[in-house]
């Protein structure tokens, strides 16, 4: 027996991987938090399978569920909302299977940060413009920050920031980045990425709370800030130059000195 923790993706159905398609047609037991999990992805679940929504559960009754299904030898697929190494609350679950001498397996899927810059058109990281992306959180309820990874501090940095779980919170997100940052840095706020809900407000910080706070965005959704989503006038990737050496399979030929 063992659990399978899935990437669910960011909602839709068609970007579940095969491997996570094929678990999910396969399991006899499937929980998934109804709250961020859309139904449309379990459609593939055999008639056969127990279907829990775990969203009112607290972890010790999840656990429950999952001992049961040990003791009945039936395998169990635990959906989680874009890549399970992101905000998923894993860990917690995996530290309990261990100590129960239960097998797990990660099955990534695609993450909520890239379901959003595809939305958007937009690669997050531009040549000379930006070349890394901090992705990062608020403290709140859930979980607090430690210490220096405040935004003010990550900020100092300048790269391109996917914020999680804050858009109810963006007054403060534009409180701590603006002096990094400045008012007129780009931003852009997908909340629901790829699903038919999706929404999508951009602006710059001096005026992106306002426009976020008048479409009611408040959650599911990623805030991306950074120049890179205004870059213009860049030079092309090393990748496309006609300078760069290959071999053979088309790989760049190392420079040696």
């Amino acid at each position: 027996m063992t659990v399978y923790f899935i990437g669910a993706g960011p909602g839709a159905a068609d970007l579940l991987t095969l491997r996570a398609d094929r678990l999910i047609r396969s399991c006899g037991v499937c929980l998934y938090a109804g709250s961020i999990v859309p139904g449309e992805v379990l459609e593939h679940c055999p008639e056969s399978t127990e279907v829990i929504n775990t969203a009112r559960m607290p972890l010790d009754e999840i656990m429950a569920v999952i001992r049961r299904a040990d003791g009945n030898g039936l395998d169990v697929a635990r959906l989680h909302s874009g890549d399970p190494s992101v905000y998923s609350a894993l860990a917690e679950q995996a530290r309990r299977l261990t100590a129960a001498g239960i097998d797990y397996e990660i099955v990534p899927g695609v993450p909520s940060f890239a379901a959003a810059a595809a939305a958007l058109g937009h690669e997050l990281t531009v040549p000379t413009v930006g070349q890394t992306v901090i992705l990062t959180r608020v403290s709140g309820r859930a979980s607090a920050m430690p210490e220096g990874e405040d935004l003010a501090t990550l900020g100092a940095s300048r790269a391109t920031l996917c914020i999680h779980l804050a858009a109810h919170d963006i007054d403060r997100v534009v409180g701590e980045l603006t002096p990094n940052y400045g008012a007129d840095c780009p931003v852009a706020v997908v909340a629901y990425a790829s699903r038919p809900e999706e929404r999508i407000v951009r602006g710059r910080l001096g005026d992106i709370a306002g426009a976020v706070q008048e479409a009611g965005i408040s959650r599911t959704a990623v805030i991306i800030v950074g120049e890179v989503l205004g870059a213009e006038g860049f030079p092309d990737s090393y990748l496309y130059s006609d300078d760069r050496p290959r071999d053979a399979e088309g790989r760049t030929i190392p420079c040696v000195h």
